[in-house]
C-alpha cells in the first residue's frame, strides 16, 4: 500500500501502515512482557548482552559524528538557511523556546540522576579507586559527558532536518521527509513506512523509559510524604493518572498547555537549584561548578571515545554510557520533532547554537550545584546516604533534600516537579506520535486529539509493562536495544539533509535580480524621479493595494502566462480567492517541479513623520514578491506593468540557472516545489 502525497489529500486522516504496524508491535510487546514476565526478561537480557558486545563501539562512534555534522553544518554557508520561508519568523520568544527545549529533552530524568549519578561515579568509578579527590572530579566529567552537549547532537539532527524538510518544503513532518532526497517519492511507500515505524518504535520506548523511571521516583516521594507502599499496584495507578493529565494537556496544544507548563517547570527547577546553592556551601559549590565545566571542556574528546578497550567495566557501559547514548537516540525522533514544532522561523545557525548551548548551562548548573552537595556530604561522612544513592536512586533526592533546610516543602516541591515534568514528556510524546501515525495536509496541523489519547495511553501501557518485567533494568535494557535501529536511519537523515542543503546553496548563491524598479531607466514609460519619489512616500491602504493587484499586477501576469503557454509550458494565474488575497503565477516544469511567482499584500508601520499625515493610521500594505523558498523582501506597490513583467522574468531565469546547476551538480537533487497555503 503506497501513501499518497500531501497534497495529494483532501483531509488529515491516519496513516493506516505506520499506526497499526507500530502500535500491533508495541501492544503485542507489552502484553509479552505482563504475562510472559520471566522469558521476557531473559530474551530482553540476552538481546542486551549481544547489542553491547557487538555495538557499543559503535555507539561511542555515532554519537560524535552526529555532533560533528550538527556543528559543521551550523559553522558553513549553510547556517544562514531558514527553517522555514525566508521571510518566516520564530513563533515563541528565547525563553519559552529555551523552557520547552530543557522540559521536553531532558525532563523528569534530571530528579532521578542528578544525586545518583554523581554519587555513584564518585563511589565506583569504571576505573581507579573511588572515594577520591580525583574520582569527585571525574564523577562529575562522566555526570556532565551522559547529559551534555553530546546528546543534545542526537535532538539537533532530528529537528533541524524535519523543520527544513517541513516548514521549507512542505514535506509531512516525518521522519520519512528528511529522506526525500535519496528517494524522492519513494518515500510515500515501503521504505517511507519502514523508517517512520523505526521512529515510533523508538519513541515509544524512549519515553516509556522516562516515564517509568519517573514512576519509581514519584512512587517514593508519595511514600515519604503520605506513607503510600512502594509497589506495582501504586506505580499503576500513577501511570493512570500521569496518562490523564498528559492526555489533556496535549489536547490543548503547543502554544497553551506544553508552552505553560514547561515554563512553569524551568521556574520551578531554578528556584530550586538557587535554594540548594543558597543553603549549601556556596563558595565550594560555585568553585566546583568553574572547575566541572573546565575539566569537561579538557576531557570531552578523550570521554567521547573512551570504550575501556583494554579492561572493560562491562556492567557499567550497559548501565551508563552504553545506556546513554542509546536512550538520546531513541529520543531523537521525538524530541526532534518536538523542537522542528516549537522552532520554526529560526536559522540553521540559530537553532543549533539554542539547541546545544541553552539546555547545556542549565544542565551544568544543576548537576554541578546537586552533584557536588551529595558528593561532599558523602566526602564528610555520610556513607551510608551514599550506598542509598547508589542502591535506591529514586530516593537519592528526597534525601539529600532532607539534609537541607525546609526539608518538608521541598519534597513538596520536588514532587511537583516529577510529576509535571512526567507530563510534559507524557502530552509531548502523544502529540508527537500522533503526528507521526497521521498523515497531515499542513505541517502546521497536529493529529487528532482521539489520537493523542489513544498514544498517551499506548505510552502506560508499555510503561507499566516494563516495570512488571524487572523495574530499571528492564526499561534501560530495552532501550540500548530498540536505540540501534533509528541510529542508522540517523545516517540517512544525516545525508539527505546535506544533499538539500548543498542543491539550495546553489540557488543561494546565483546572483539575485535586481527588482524591477532598479530598470526604471530603460522603460520609456518608467516614472520620473519626483514621481519615484512620491511612491516612497506614498503608504497605500488595504484597497489600495487590491486595486493594484488586480489594475497591473493581474495583467503583468496574464501576459507572462500567454507567452509561456505559446511556447508550450504548462502556466496558470491562481490563489485570487476570498481567503487567499494574494496573486501567483505557477510554471509546470515537468520532473523539475514548478516556478512559482507569489505577491502579497502585507500590513506595515508607517515611518513616524508620516503617521499625522494619513490621519493617524499607522498601518499601510506593501506588495511584498514571494517565491519557492519565501518572502524576498521587496515592494512591487505602484510599478508600472513592464517592470513588473520584467521582474517576473529576472526570477524566473535566475530559477533556470539554479536548475541548470542542479543538473550539472553530481549526486545533487531537486526538492518539491512548496505548495504555499498561505504568505505568512
Amino acid at each position: 500500500m503506497e501513501q499518497q502525497a500531501p497534497d495529494q489529500v483532501g483531509r488529515d486522516r491516519l496513516n493506516p501502515v505506520v499506526f497499526f504496524g507500530s502500535s500491533i508491535l508495541i501492544v503485542f510487546f507489552a502484553l509479552w512482557t505482563m504475562f510472559f514476565t520471566g522469558a521476557a526478561e531473559g530474551v530482553i537480557n540476552t538481546a542486551l548482552s549481544w547489542v553491547s558486545n557487538t555495538f557499543g563501539w559503535y555507539y561511542f562512534l555515532t554519537v560524535v559524528i552526529y555532533l560533528a555534522f550538527v556543528i559543521i553544518i551550523a559553522a558553513s554557508r549553510f547556517g544562514d538557511i531558514r527553517l522555514g520561508p525566508d521571510h518566516s519568523k520564530p513563533e515563541f520568544n528565547i525563553v519559552s523556546w529555551a523552557s520547552m527545549l530543557f522540559a521536553a529533552g531532558i525532563g523528569i530524568d534530571l530528579l532521578f540522576f542528578c544525586i545518583a549519578e554523581p554519587v555513584t561515579q564518585f563511589l565506583a568509578p569504571p576505573e581507579g579507586e573511588g572515594g577520591t579527590v580525583e574520582a569527585a572530579r571525574h564523577a562529575m566529567e562522566l555526570t556532565f559527558l551522559h547529559w551534555g552537549i553530546s546528546g543534545w547532537g542526537i535532538y539537533t539532527l532530528v529537528g533541524m532536518s524535519l523543520a527544513y524538510f517541513s516548514y521549507r518544503h512542505q514535506l509531512p513532518l516525518t521522519i520519512r521527509s528528511a529522506l526525500y532526497p535519496i528517494f524522492g517519492r519513494g518515500i510515500y511507500g515501503p521504505i517511507g513506512h519502514v523508517v517512520d515505524i523505526a521512529a515510533v518504535l523508538g519513541t515509544v520506548f524512549g519515553i516509556a523509559t522516562s516515564l517509568g523511571i519517573g514512576v519509581i521516583q514519584l512512587n517514593y516521594g508519595l511514600s515519604t510524604l503520605f506513607d503510600l507502599p512502594e509497589n506495582t499496584w501504586i506505580q499503576a495507578l500513577l501511570v493512570l493518572l500521569i496518562v490523564v493529565f498528559a492526555t489533556l494537556s496535549a489536547v490543548s496544544g503547543v502554544e497553551k498547555g506544553i508552552r505553560r507548563l514547561s515554563e512553569f517547570n524551568m521556574l520551578l527547577a531554578a528556584g530550586l537549584v538557587i535554594f540548594v546553592l543558597i543553603a549549601g556551601p556556596t563558595l565550594f559549590l560555585l568553585n566546583a561548578l568553574v572547575m566541572n565545566i573546565g575539566d569537561y571542556i579538557t576531557g570531552f574528546i578523550g570521554m567521547s571515545f573512551n570504550t575501556y578497550a583494554f579492561d572493560q567495566p562491562t556492567d557499567w557501559l550497559n548501565g551508563w554510557t552504553i545506556f546513554f547514548w542509546a536512550w538520546w537516540i531513541a529520543w531523537g525522533p521525538f524530541v526532534g520533532l518536538f523542537l522542528a514544532r516549537i522552532s520554526r522561523g529560526r536559522t540553521i545557525r540559530q537553532f543549533t547554537v539554542g539547541t546545544l548551548i541553552l539546555p547545556l548551562g542549565f544542565m551544568m548548573a544543576w548537576m554541578s550545584i546537586m552533584g557536588n552537595s551529595a558528593i561532599d556530604m558523602v566526602m564528610n561522612g555520610a556513607q551510608a546516604f551514599g550506598e542509598q544513592a547508589m542502591n535506591d536512586p529514586a530516593s537519592s533526592i528526597y534525601t539529600f533534600m532532607e539534609t537541607l533546610p525546609l526539608a518538608g516543602i521541598t519534597a513538596v516541591v520536588i514532587s511537583i516537579l516529577a510529576i509535571v515534568f512526567f507530563v510534559t514528556s507524557g502530552d509531548s510524546g502523544a502529540l508527537v506520535l500522533s503526528n507521526f501515525t497521521s498523515i497531515l495536509t499542513d505541517v502546521d496541523h497536529d493529529a487528532p486529539i482521539w489520537m493523542r489519547i489513544l498514544w498517551a495511553s499506548i505510552i502506560g501501557l508499555l510503561t507499566l509493562a516494563l516495570l512488571m518485567a524487572g523495574g530499571l533494568h528492564a526499561l534501560q535494557s530495552t532501550v540500548v536495544i530498540m536505540g540501534l535501529p533509528f541510529s542508522v536511519v540517523l545516517f540517512f537523515i544525516m545525508v539527505g539533509l546535506y544533499r538539500a542543503l548543498k542543491t539550495e546553496s546553489l540557488k543561494h548563491h546565483h546572483p539575485h535580480p535586481a527588482p524591477a524598479g532598479a530598470f526604471a531607466g530603460k522603460d520609456v514609460n518608467a516614472p520620473t524621479w519626483r514621481q519615484r519619489l512620491s511612491r516612497a512616500m506614498s503608504f497605500p491602504d488595504h484597497n489600495q493595494a487590491i486595486r493594484f493587484l488586480e489594475k497591473t499586477v493581474k495583467p503583468a501576469m496574464i501576459e507572462i502566462e500567454r507567452e509561456l503557454s505559446d511556447r508550450g509550458l504548462a502556466a496558470g494565474i491562481t490563489g485570487w480567492d476570498h481567503e487567499r488575497r494574494h496573486l501567483e503565477l505557477n510554471v509546470d516544469l515537468g520532473e523539475d517541479g514548478r516556478f512559482t511567482y507569489q505577491v502579497w499584500p502585507r500590513p506595515a508601520t508607517v515611518p513616524a513623520f508620516a503617521i499625522r499625515a494619513h490621519a493617524g493610521h499607522n498601518t499601510y500594505y506593501q506588495l511584498e514578491v514571494h517565491l519557492e523558498e519565501g518572502g524576498q523582501g521587496y515592494d512591487l506597490m505602484d510599478y508600472t506593468q513592464a517592470q513588473i513583467i520584467e521582474d517576473i522574468l529576472n526570477q524566473y531565469e535566475r530559477h533556470m540557472v539554479y536548475l541548470q546547476r542542479c543538473r550539472e551538480a553530481p549526486g545533487d537533487i531537486s526538492m518539491p516545489g512548496q505548495h504555499s497555503r498561505d504568505g505568512e
